[in-house]
């Protein structure tokens, strides 16, 4: 029989990955500029979603986990697609030229992107409300990003906005599949399944690595390959499970300071007052948003 104080200590439990899971994607820009310096974008890229991929498949054998339907497995595809070819290669080129603390304010919308691509994917209705703050969220990174770029929106900004979509619907999809698959299983199985999409590109480009690449560029990449893309998703995937969605998702609006906290801690970049308020008011906008009601429809038969 469960006590209160086992709930409690579950749900303590379940916040504190979700934490973990956040600090660790947090420090993903920092790291991706760090490795763009002197990897291209396309084998940063996808060459982090194959290094995870192996390490993936190497946990499935391990564990004997049970194969996924045909029908689970074209959605799996989907998912690699997202979070293992799209997010990370669309990042990694508007990394090239934008800093990473500009990239972790644009980003502290993916919690409010993430529940539209709900809305679209599993049938939720966001109120009124909810579609206002939205716009007023979108309408502060829009302001943001034409305040960094001079009066006009950079092709980085436009990259950005498309890797949280791609990050937005991985997710939904990967929440979807979740129930059925277990929640670690769902991102070791999508590297896999996208391997056909993330490997030939990255054997084509070995021949552009060279002897001369520095240790801090190599461990940039090792580091978006190993926690970004899969390690990080095994604690935040656990810990909404444990301490349940609602209450630990609300982790994630850390997730822009601690990335301009890491940049400017790791990598030194200057940290400025528009672009802290910015990631402030982006933070209290998709706070609010987060408490206004989503109504979700019977599925349908």
């Amino acid at each position: 029989m469960t006590t209160n104080s086992d709930h409690a200590r579950r749900e303590l439990v379940g916040m504190a990955l979700g934490v973990l899971g956040v600090a660790l994607f947090s420090q993903t820009f920092p790291a991706t500029r760090v490795a763009v310096a002197e990897l291209s974008p396309l084998m940063v890229g996808f060459g982090r979603a194959v290094v995870a991929a192996a390490c993936g498949a190497l946990l499935l054998w391990l564990s004997r986990a049970a194969r996924p339907t045909r029908g689970e497995l074209l959605q799996l595809v989907l998912v690699g697609l997202c979070v293992a070819i799209g997010f990370p290669y669309l990042s990694a080129v508007a990394l090239q030229t934008v800093s990473a603390a500009h990239g972790g304010v644009m980003l502290g919308l993916l919690p409010l992107v993430t529940v539209i691509a709900g809305a679209l994917v599993n049938r939720e209705r966001p109120s009124l409300a909810f579609w206002v703050t939205a716009v007023a969220g979108s309408a502060s990174v829009v302001v943001f990003a034409l305040w960094e770029g001079g009066g006009a929106v950079r092709a980085a900004d436009l990259y950005l906005v498309a890797a949280m979509i791609c990050a937005a619907l991985g997710y939904a999809l990967g929440a979807r599949l979740a129930h059925r698959l277990g929640s670690w299983q769902v991102i070791c199985w999508a590297l896999v399944a996208a391997l056909p999409f993330t490997l030939p590109p990255v054997l084509w480009n070995l021949g552009s690595l060279h002897a001369g690449i520095s240790p801090a560029a190599w461990g940039g990449f090792l580091y978006v390959a190993l926690f970004s893309q899969l390690i990080a998703f095994f604690a935040w995937y656990r810990g909404l499970a444990m301490g349940g969605v609602a209450r630990v998702s609300q982790t994630q609006l850390l997730q822009p300071f601690l990335t301009i906290l890491g940049a400017a801690a790791l990598i030194g970049e200057r940290l400025d007052a528009v672009t802290v308020g910015f990631a402030v008011l982006v933070v209290a906008i998709v706070a609010v948003g987060r408490r206004m009601p989503v109504r979700v429809n019977p599925p349908a038969r």
